[in-house]
């Protein structure tokens, strides 16, 4: 069976540094085969402006397997693109059609400013993880670790709140730009395990006044941020993290 091929059209945000405005350049990706996934596909067309002599498109990635989150690309209107459930490095050119216009931006985040193109600057993630989304007990070796008695019920939350690999889709899909999605993916993980009980307190009160600080917005209720989540992050985290911080402040 032969490979199916497509022409696509793609409008592309380019952008020296953040202090540059900015404007979509439009390119024409002829014979494009329907096998490749999205940022091979990118490849494709750098090597094509390398030729040219033209700068290429600067674009994050790394794993290319759906695990670090640095594919982070706004295409047709959603993070990560058309597809649930995937990174734009698992999203494959078979889910366009032949003759489509494809538009392609950057995060759109005022916390997430663009370094250039279509990569942008997520150091405020990791400043927010650094606010409080670490442990100080003791656990000793894996053996030990293991005897810790945690319900089953629990152990599944922490694991799948664990699961958020932090590509800030979430904060691209809100309309108002929130990382609560994401903050209390982090919040659960730990105050579901009785390891991360101990500084519980301290900790949701400072992830969430880091995460205010880095200019985040707040929470709409619309539950754009789990649909649009690779890793299906449920607001149920949300709800969890509202209620550890009503009780962390009624405790300080």
């Amino acid at each position: 069976m032969s490979e199916k091929k497509i022409n696509v059209t793609l409008k592309v945000w380019r952008q020296k540094n953040a202090n540059d405005q900015g404007r979509f350049e439009t390119y024409d990706m002829k014979g494009v085969s329907t096998d490749m996934s999205f940022l091979e596909m990118f490849d494709v067309l750098n090597e094509r402006l390398i030729n040219e002599g033209k700068e290429p498109v600067a674009f994050d990635h790394d794993c290319r397997e759906g695990i670090c989150g640095m594919c982070s690309m706004y295409i047709n209107g959603r993070p990560h693109g058309p597809l649930r459930g995937v990174t734009t490095c698992q999203l494959h050119m078979r889910s366009f059609n032949d003759g489509e216009t494809i538009v392609v931006e950057p995060w759109r985040a005022k916390a997430f400013p663009v370094i250039k193109d279509l990569v942008v600057d997520r150091s405020a993630f990791d400043r927010v993880i650094a606010a409080g989304g670490f442990i100080s007990v003791n656990t000793g070796n894996a053996q030990d670790g293991n005897t810790i008695p945690i319900p089953k019920e629990n152990a599944d939350k922490a694991f799948a709140a664990a699961t958020c690999i932090g590509c800030g889709a979430c904060v691209a899909a809100c309309k108002n730009a929130s990382a609560m999605l994401f903050v209390s993916a982090k919040v659960s993980q730990l105050a579901l395990l009785p390891q991360g009980r101990v500084e519980a307190t301290d900790r949701v009160l400072n992830m969430v006044a880091k995460m205010d600080e880095e200019n985040f917005g707040n929470c709409t209720n619309t539950g754009a941020c789990e649909a649009e989540c690779p890793k299906g992050i449920s607001l149920e985290n949300i709800a969890r993290m509202n209620r550890e911080f009503l009780v962390a402040n009624l405790k300080k």
